[in-house]
């Protein structure tokens, strides 16, 4: 044995003994899986690093734990109640069999004390471990609790319970038991249908002689249905009910929030906004879904090169990271998926949001309410009372709170936040346009990122497509790319996974870091375009050219770059 393979532990030691990894490919795989708080074995299998199968076979003979192909066994056999849901996906630990006062737990890894530990706590029995494969663990355990948040195909209205205190008198116009009834159960089945669709926002509109209901699914309205106008005020007054406002105030806007139980431990949270309009008050649900906050990094689509780039500024110890972009561009699951890496015990984070989207166990979260003079700048100056580590500020509107944040940045703070621009040259720009010195900006922002969200095409259904070669050249296309025989472009097509060809949706980032060339043209105040060609030199994408490349990985059309891009 060497003296290096002997500076790794046991499991480690092992993989790289059985010629599965090498000291490299090991070293690299401890470091980020610790930083991405991922597990050794997920991080070895998620990057392909060496195969499921393969691991499975040497931690069996590491620990002398029995291998078992766990796909062979019934989802309905597993004694899912036996162990909270959270805790199982927490440390991907699946209890399969009950003995007496014996679990037998599903592991890809058993070296997990804290796993073990854990389940044996919550579960009050004696824990025995039983070696799996990592990929075939995650999909059994996906099918075992197929009724949480990400599969709804067998849920319906009747099963949906609000946390609200149901008020008995709604109102005066509202108060017929003919059509009551009804009314609860259209607005139940629309957020249901909301929830299995997969969209983000749900627009209930009136009009002078129609109603319509449309939801925003993979960022694009679509109408879903048109009730008579009649039941306008009475579908208002339950969604207000339901989001606890005061349904005798028509005349200024509201905003509200709506838990919904799905069963006994999930619920999901909608933010709701009522607005009065010329024929009544229109009233827009936001879908809140706590499971984007814990996607991963890797599920949000950066580039390996500006993965790298986004990972080195979140560990940086102090500093300013920006991220930019329009409403729904996908901002806030940057930020979350951010502060969820940077999320441990050893880490003091504070974030100030208008309004907090979604709650994370172990960070401080405030909501700004400027009617009592609790705006961005005065939660930021009481964060930095309070030994923060870790700052995050929703938005920076305006010069006060920009100067905080950069105080913050060049005084031993990590601070993260959001500008609303087209671009990340144009985000520097917009600091000074503020008022911020050039030589702050300079000194305190790390990394600015741009996004758009573009839908993804569907897998099932996309086809190839040969687009004129001239216009391809006209929107960004380089001449390398369309003689790359491996290089190949889809287009939509529609069945029924999915909807018009598509389903979900795919990020496009420009990355930018901020280096000493950019630095000194920040502080000879010279505009986005000189920070853009500068930024060039060093390998920078802009948004049009990631589209590009996300067209040619096959992940999007051509149509749905250009519509979410702009040169």
């Amino acid at each position: 044995m060497s003296t290096t393979t002997s500076n790794f532990g046991g499991l480690a030691r092992r993989l790289i003994q059985e010629g599965l990894v090498n000291q490299e490919q090991m070293q690299t795989a401890l470091t980020e899986s610790q930083q991405q708080q991922l597990g050794l074995i997920p991080y070895l299998v998620e990057n392909k690093i060496a195969a499921a199968n393969s691991i499975a076979i040497t931690v069996s003979k590491e620990f002398s734990d029995p291998l078992f192909d766990i796909s062979t066994l019934n989802p309905e056999s597993i004694p899912k109640d036996l162990v909270d849901e959270k805790i199982v996906r927490k440390f991907n630990a699946l209890p399969i069999y009950k003995r007496g006062q014996r679990l037998f737990v599903a592991m890809s890894d058993p070296s997990r004390i804290d796993a073990i530990d854990a389940i044996a706590f919550n579960s009050r029995l004696s824990v025995e471990t039983i070696v799996v494969e990592e990929d075939k663990l995650k999909q059994r355990i996906d099918s075992v609790f197929a009724d949480s948040m990400d599969n709804f195909s067998n849920f319906s209205e009747g099963d949906l319970s609000v946390d609200i205190d149901e008020q008995p008198d709604l109102d005066a116009d509202t108060n017929d038991g003919v059509e009551e009834a009804p009314v609860v159960k259209f607005v139940n089945k629309m957020l249901v249908d909301a929830i299995r669709m997969g969209a983000s926002d749900l627009h209930f509109e009136p009009y002078e002689k129609t109603y319509r209901v449309r939801f925003r699914i993979d960022g694009v309205m679509q109408k879903m249905a048109s009730p008579p106008v009649q039941l306008a005020s009475k579908i208002a007054a339950r969604l207000k009910v339901m989001s606890q406002m005061d349904i005798s105030e028509r005349r200024i806007p509201q905003d509200g929030r709506i838990k919904l139980k799905l069963s006994k431990n999930k619920a999901i949270d909608f933010r709701v906004n009522s607005l009065p309009t010329l024929f009544g008050e229109k009233i827009v649900l936001r879908i809140l879904d706590p499971s984007s906050a814990m996607l991963g990094i890797d599920a949000l689509g950066y580039d390996p090169d500006q993965k790298e780039m986004f990972l080195e500024a979140l560990h940086k110890p102090q500093g300013m990271l920006l991220i930019t972009g329009p409403t729904g561009s996908g901002k806030t699951v940057s930020l979350y998926t951010g502060l969820n890496i940077l999320n441990t015990t050893e880490s003091n984070i504070s974030t100030a949001e208008d309004p907090v989207e979604i709650n994370l166990e172990g960070i401080n979260q405030v909501n700004v309410n400027p009617k009592v003079g609790l705006t961005f700048a005065q939660a930021l100056k009481s964060f930095l009372r309070q030994d923060p580590d870790i700052v995050m500020v929703g938005e920076i509107r305006d010069l006060e709170t920009a100067e905080i944040a950069v105080k913050a940045a060049q005084t031993g703070h990590m601070v993260l936040s959001t500008l609303h621009t087209n671009s990340a040259p144009e985000t520097l720009t917009r600091l000074h346009n503020m008022g911020v010195a050039s030589f702050n900006i300079a000194t305190s922002v790390n990394l600015v990122i741009a996004q758009r969200l573009a839908r993804r095409l569907c897998k099932n259904c996309k086809k190839p497509t040969t687009p004129p070669r001239q216009s391809l050249l006209e929107v960004g296309f380089t001449e390398a790319d369309l003689d790359n025989s491996d290089n190949v472009i889809y287009e939509p097509v529609g069945c029924s996974e999915c909807r018009n060809g598509y389903k979900g949706r795919v990020g496009i980032y420009e990355v930018m870091k901020i280096t000493p060339d950019i630095s000194r043209i920040i502080m000879e105040n010279g505009n986005a375009i000189d920070i853009k060609d500068a930024a060039l030199k060093n390998g920078f994408r802009d948004l049009r050219r990631s589209g590009i490349l996300k067209v040619l990985q096959g992940l999007t059309s051509v149509q749905e770059m250009l519509r979410v891009t702009s040169e």
